[in-house]
């Protein structure tokens, strides 16, 4: 935890009343973050029966109230819905008269900035984008998650300070993104983290139809050393037949996702493309090999080339081994 969660009461600045508007996973992780460092969750809203129950377990006394209610009892208001909600949101309760001036009017959502809170603002809120660069479970755990997690902040200059204390509060470390970088900055972490997930699930089932008994065992070293090389080394560390230019391996993978599993084509297709192009520009891919590796991929693995890369039977690499080269994966 941050050691803000552990100084003493006198060494803060004044305690906040905290509401909850949107009991997904983030929204009460955020509150009894926020509880750690001394501010007290007062309400919470929630609709359907997970999210109430999610907020009995993670908040647990705090009341369920009616989204207006949450703002009125609150000094300190987290409005965590789902992305497309909250322009909506925003306006319904601003047109409502549920916004308070000075009442601090927080958002979570990755896609937008201030901006998106004009309508309260206009009301006399104070408005905040704070992002958390973490995906949640929903469970007691992503409190301990957040301890040095990256927040995307975004707010008016003269609320940025408050902003950072209040992700600096949560155990986070705040990252100024401007207003107009923020659907490049939301675009960013979608391509990193929700699509990695989709990758590995489809891993582990090819893994599971190859008769691998424990493919999360197999996969986790694999991946988490992958992982810590590319944060490490960017490009420079790909690895694997791609960036190797072994144009046989390729078309014999391509082969097999066609038989065993051919809505994953597409996607291998699309993730060896943009491995080609940056292993290319950082040297790694040498250009003699590229050219037939290209025309696999470009034809989706149904090519001949000059060395007879035309499915498994063609999956000799250059150094003459079937295309399982040790760790080099």
């Amino acid at each position: 935890m941050s050691t803000v969660h552990q100084q003493d009461l006198k060494d803060r600045p004044a305690r906040l009343s905290v509401g909850v508007v949107g009991a997904g996973r983030v929204g009460p992780a955020l509150a009894a973050s926020l509880q750690l460092a001394g501010h007290r969750p007062v309400a919470v809203s929630g609709v359907s029966d997970a999210s109430r129950r999610r907020a009995e377990t993670m908040l647990p006394g705090v009341p369920l109230v009616p989204p207006a209610e949450v703002l009125e009892r609150a000094d300190l208001v987290l409005l965590t819905v789902p992305d497309d909600a909250l322009p909506g949101l925003v306006a319904g309760l601003a047109d409502t008269g549920a916004v308070r001036p000075g009442q601090l009017l927080v958002h979570t959502s990755g896609r937008y900035g201030a901006r998106v809170l004009d309508p309260a603002l206009r009301a006399g809120a104070l408005p905040l984008a704070l992002h958390p660069a973490m995906t949640f479970t929903g469970t007691p755990v992503d409190v301990q998650r957040l301890a040095g997690c990256s927040f995307g902040v975004t707010a008016p200059e003269e609320l940025r300070l408050a902003a950072e204390a209040l992700v600096i509060e949560m155990g986070g470390e705040p990252e100024w993104i401007s207003e107009e970088n923020r659907p490049l900055y939301h675009a960013a972490l979608a391509l990193g983290a929700n699509h990695l997930i989709t990758l590995v699930a489809q891993s582990m089932e090819l893994l599971r139809t190859a008769g691998v008994e424990a493919p999360d065992r197999m996969l986790g070293p694999l991946l988490g050393a992958a992982l810590d090389n590319a944060l490490r080394s960017g490009d420079a560390a790909l690895t694997g037949p791609v960036a190797r230019g072994d144009a046989g391996t390729v078309a014999a993978h391509v082969t097999e996702l066609r038989k065993h599993a051919p809505q994953a084509v597409a996607g291998y297709l699309a993730m060896a493309r943009a491995t080609a192009d940056r292993a290319l520009a950082h040297g790694l891919l040498k250009p003699e090999l590229a050219e037939d590796l290209l025309g696999v991929l470009a034809h989706g693995g149904g090519t001949n080339g000059p060395s007879g890369t035309n499915g498994p039977s063609g999956t000799n690499g250059t150094d003459g081994t079937d295309g399982t080269e040790g760790n080099d994966r």
